[in-house]
């Protein structure tokens, strides 16, 4: 038996590796402890970008199916994370993966059995068919160039089917698919098509029909609306933004049109889907900002005199560089020592204003820990420091923290220092 849990249904066409590892526990548990485990231990481990709950709502993994059963007081398991990320990626999640080290209060070891490659398997069984069609070939394939022609091509013509009153072009398996992909145009139903791509509907203009606003309602559908990377891919999306449910937008690559895409092109444009909310916000700043872009160039054009401006960035950059110096000379060096303890344990420290140990616990815990406490002066761990961290850590009054690395920070408090190891 096993369980699978995860968002949305998982699509062999997107996925490039398995992620195969096995799982023993010291006791008898269920699975959503192991779920759970998974989830919480590598969280802030590997930063924002290699989450797995991230991952797991941007569609580059798929859902993450358990196997477990219990004897004899011990639980043994599989877990298998499908993943469309690059290779280097996948080996740095399958790694962490083996770092869950407890399951509630069991101790736990996970080793990974395999890494497949999907695409690989794909390969084998093509060329085991193309053996099998090649060995009936003059029986099965004998016709003549003309009529293999007309063959596809009326084969064609019979995949693209209408939908609604409005007779909307949509691909043959539009209308039983748990997630739908909506298109601008019939050509762009067909280069999907062609893809091997069937779950379409295309909304004919920027004037979105009633049908399919009440068909992206639906609560157990998946909705992604893939777009041109042009002007008119952004009128489509800030209407389909207010008239239909969109769970997750791609778009093409800017200045090209999903009808001319390569297969190549469409599949690497499906994996970077992100939320549509995020996505209406980068469309909704476009304007904005390229108007200032022209204000500053035509403020260069009138004033050549600053085309000196190079030397005196070549002035500025060295007053940056001594930032990493001024807070390694303000550390303490109880917290220094203390480092050197933590370095690859996943352990976090957190202390007080009177650099007392209030807490010691694992990086996977940190967030919650500091949730529960008033006042924290100063947090040492062996993770990396998110913008769910810093946040928190804030609102707490911290004045320094000291991890491993650190993701993109986009909002920092003014109080708070952020320093790596290499900073030290």
């Amino acid at each position: 038996m096993c369980i699978e849990i995860g968002a949305g249904d998982f699509d062999s066409s997107t996925a490039k590796y398995v992620i195969r590892a096995k799982i023993e526990i010291d006791g008898v548990v269920d699975k959503p402890d192991v779920i759970g485990a998974v989830f919480g231990q590598t969280e802030g481990l590997l930063g924002e970008d290699l989450d797995l709950r991230e991952l797991q709502r941007t569609g580059r993994i798929g859902r993450i199916q358990i196997a477990i059963k219990s004897k004899g007081g011990s639980s043994r398991g599989e877990i298998v994370i499908p993943v469309s990320l690059n290779k280097t990626a996948t080996a740095i999640l399958a790694a962490a993966l083996e770092t869950v080290d407890r399951v509630g209060p069991c101790s736990a070891k996970v080793t990974l059995q395999k890494l497949e490659d999907i695409r690989g398997a794909k390969r084998r069984r093509v060329v085991s068919r193309a053996i099998s069609i090649l060995k009936g070939w003059e029986d099965e394939i004998a016709p003549g160039t003309e009529e293999i022609t007309s063959a596809v091509s009326k084969g064609r013509k019979r995949t693209v089917a209408k939908y609604g009153p409005d007779r909307l072009p949509a691909g043959p398996d539009f209308s039983k698919a748990d997630e739908i992909i909506i298109v601008e145009g019939r050509a762009d139903v067909i280069n999907l098509l062609k893809s091997g791509i069937t779950n379409t509907v295309a909304v004919e203009g920027t004037n979105i029909p009633k049908s399919i606003s009440s068909l992206t309602k639906e609560k157990d559908k998946k909705v992604v609306a893939f777009l041109d990377g042009d002007r008119g891919g952004d009128l489509i999306l800030r209407e389909l933004m207010q008239v239909a449910d969109i769970d997750f937008i791609a778009r093409a690559p800017e200045g090209k049109e999903v009808e001319n895409l390569t297969h190549r092109e469409i599949t690497k444009a499906l994996q970077a889907q992100i939320p549509a909310g995020e996505a209406l916000s980068i469309v909704s700043k476009k304007p904005s900002r390229e108007p200032e872009k022209a204000k500053s160039v035509s403020k260069e054009r009138k004033k050549p005199a600053k085309t000196a401006s190079k030397p005196e960035r070549r002035v500025r950059r060295p007053r940056r560089e001594p930032k990493p110096t001024k807070p390694q000379a303000s550390v303490d060096s109880e917290y220094l020592g203390k480092l050197d303890d933590l370095k690859e344990s996943f352990k976090a420290v957190i202390y007080d204003e009177n650099k007392n140990v209030v807490e010691e616990c694992g990086v996977a815990e940190l967030a919650k820990k500091l949730e529960t406490m008033e006042k924290v002066s100063t947090i040492l761990f062996d993770g990396v420091v998110t913008q769910r961290i810093v946040d928190t850590a804030g609102a707490k009054g911290t004045e320094l923290v000291i991890a491993a690395a650190k993701s993109d920070i986009e909002n920092k408090p003014k109080q708070m220092t952020i320093l790596t190891y290499d900073d030290l």
